[in-house]
């Protein structure tokens, strides 16, 4: 049976051996041909063509192996990586009020990077495009290029979004339901803008470059405004069938809890994230106000009660989603990541033990649970890398196409 876009069997095993050999160089860095064929599988006359096709379309690029400074006969190892200057991306992170920016070359390392205050938290689709370009548009001016000069934006956003197609089913910061960001250069911006969950990109930032580095099955835990989870298994990132998946802060806790940011009650954001804990200790009303979690800290050490309650009850909450998360996927590493300064209510022996009395009782030890706090721009870089992903499949699936 034909791919379901109409490709031949053969364009189709190509594409799928060029993806292969793409990613396997974007992850190792720099590797030589025979090294793709031992990683992949693949067979090396595969692996040649796969190779040749993608220096043609300016992908990647050969660079002798530095030998660190030894004198060995013969010429030195052809390795091949990504060519740095084959695109330039954004990767934007919508935070609760800010919209971060880093601008990258097609190797992922940083050019620039920008932090843009948002008019509101939650916005239409047009204006989140309105607010997106603008950010994007200071960030490149901090990086001295034009806007133009990208070939695409990706971008970090919470809610629930299926990123093969680009449509937000829900999300926090919008205040439409069911928004198809389709596939074209978005309307007043000259490059497409491709969409993820947040904590799957964090979850992919961690997986590259942070404390999921070589490790294939963790957990990422987000905790700032909103409440996410990034899963990888087996190295790839797990979203379900409609990107819906991982959805952490929203698996139920509480019958007829508390309200949640997404309308229903009992979710375990509405007692976790910080618009929750900052409403639990009475400092705010509203949903909408800028939160910050040092203010019930500060309260809670200054010794006030509703504080140190809203306190508890979070970490008791944490405790309880983590013990069925781990009962349910035995992971090697949970990353708890975030931009709080202080992750104390939720990560100390206290918070373990609880979580070690609610996880099911084998003769082993709990998964390795690590704090990682990059700040925005990790969210910023996730997004970015993402981008590199969905340009190289548009280029491979320009070759194939070109090719049949």
């Amino acid at each position: 049976m034909a791919p379901a876009d109409g490709a031949t069997g053969a364009t189709h095993l190509k594409r799928v051996g060029r993806r292969r050999v793409l990613e396997t160089i974007r992850r190792v860095g720099k590797i030589a041909r025979i090294d793709i064929a031992q990683e992949t599988g693949l067979s090396p006359a595969t692996v040649t063509a796969a190779t040749s096709d993608l220096m043609n379309a300016g992908l990647i690029e050969e660079v002798a192996q530095d030998l660190g400074g030894t004198v060995k006969r013969g010429r030195p190892r052809v390795l091949l990586r990504l060519r740095a200057k084959a695109h330039l991306v954004a990767g934007v992170k919508i935070a609760h009020r800010r919209a971060s920016v880093l601008i990258a070359d097609f190797e992922g390392k940083e050019i620039a990077s920008a932090d843009t205050d948002l008019p509101s938290a939650r916005m239409t689709a047009d204006g989140l495009m309105q607010e997106i370009a603008r950010a994007v548009a200071a960030a490149c001016a901090c990086a001295g290029i034009a806007s133009a000069d990208l070939s695409g934006v990706g971008v970090a956003l919470a809610g629930q979004i299926d990123a093969t197609s680009n449509f937000v089913h829900w999300s926090s910061s919008l205040t439409d339901r069911n928004v198809d960001f389709g596939t074209d250069p978005a309307e007043g911006a000259p490059w497409p803008v491709f969409f993820d969950n947040d904590a799957n990109l964090v979850a992919k930032a961690e997986h590259l470059m942070g404390e999921g580095r070589g490790v294939d099955n963790f957990l990422v835990v987000t905790v700032e405004h909103g409440v996410g989870m990034g899963i990888v298994i087996d190295g790839k990132i797990y979203r379900g069938v409609h990107g819906c998946g991982a959805e952490f802060g929203h698996t139920k806790v509480a019958l007829d809890g508390a309200l949640c940011q997404c309308g229903q009650t009992g979710c375990l954001e509405a007692y976790l994230g910080d618009y929750a804990v900052l409403r639990a200790a009475g400092l705010t009303p509203a949903m909408d106000a800028p939160a910050d979690i040092g203010l019930v800290q500060k309260a809670a050490l200054a010794g006030d009660a509703r504080a140190q309650d809203a306190l508890t009850r979070a970490s008791d909450m944490f405790a309880l989603g983590m013990a069925n998360m781990i009962n349910l996927f035995d992971p090697e590493l949970i990353i708890l990541s975030g931009a709080q300064t202080c992750f104390d209510h939720l990560h100390s022996p206290k918070v373990t033990e609880k979580i070690q009395n609610s996880v099911l009782r084998i003769d082993a030890p709990l998964p390795d649970i690590r704090v990682h706090q990059w700040g925005d721009l990790m969210w910023a870089r996730g997004a970015a890398t993402f981008a590199i992903e969905q340009i190289s499949l548009r280029t491979i699936q320009t070759m194939a196409q070109n090719a049949a």
